[in-house]
């Protein structure tokens, strides 16, 4: 395996800054609180771009609030006979996923379980382009100083739980990743951490 991990570069992932920001400034406004929660969903699960945007609100929501397990009715590598796939939703997601769903429903959405969960400005699902475009927008208005694509925040919710736990079985199961090689890629240090060593050498 080391040979592999050597070969891999560090997957692109936000640090913990541009985490922060990009969560402040969606949070702070409420008309990007969709957007909060859907960035939100991204790095506190590692799901998929596809596979956010084709979560309905009966596959996140019991009733009024949001389940702790979701099962996938889409995901990456879908077939006939594939086992369903499930992820565990943080606290402090379920309440922002909460909040979300009462907004809606106050500003007089009708909701049922089939309702998707993310939609457009004119009630349409979302789609993956509107979610790049929303992305790239969040991140200038962050004041970011690159550019990432949305994949980066799985990258980032995997790396988090990495850094947490030092587990790699662990980051393999939340990643739903079927070779433990695919996981490796988040053994890696990031960048902020690679600086932070070395400033500390002594010499």
């Amino acid at each position: 395996m080391s040979r592999y991990v050597d070969a891999v570069r560090t997957p692109k992932s936000l640090t913990a800054d541009e985490q922060r920001r990009l969560l402040a400034v969606t949070g702070e406004r409420r008309d990007g609180f969709r957007d909060h929660v859907l960035f939100s969903l991204a790095i506190g699960t590692g799901l998929r771009e596809h596979e956010i945007l084709a979560l309905d609100v009966g596959d996140v929501f019991e009733g009024q609030r949001a389940r702790r397990r979701v099962t996938l009715r889409v995901f990456k590598g879908v077939t006939d006979d594939s086992q369903p796939q499930e992820v565990l939703l943080p606290d402090a997601l379920r309440a922002k996923l909460d909040k979300y769903l009462a907004g809606r429903r106050r500003d007089g959405e009708t909701i049922t379980a089939t309702t998707p969960l993310f939609m457009s400005r004119n009630g349409n699902r979302l789609s993956a382009r509107q979610v790049r475009e929303l992305f790239a927008r969040w991140q200038e208005r962050a004041g970011f100083e690159r550019r990432l694509s949305f994949h980066a925040l799985r990258h980032t919710a995997c790396s988090n739980l990495y850094r947490a736990t030092r587990d790699i079985r662990m980051t393999q199961r939340f990643a739903r990743h079927a070779s433990i090689l695919s996981t490796a890629i988040y053994t890696h240090p990031s960048d902020d951490e690679f600086a932070r060593r070395v400033a500390g050498l002594e010499c």
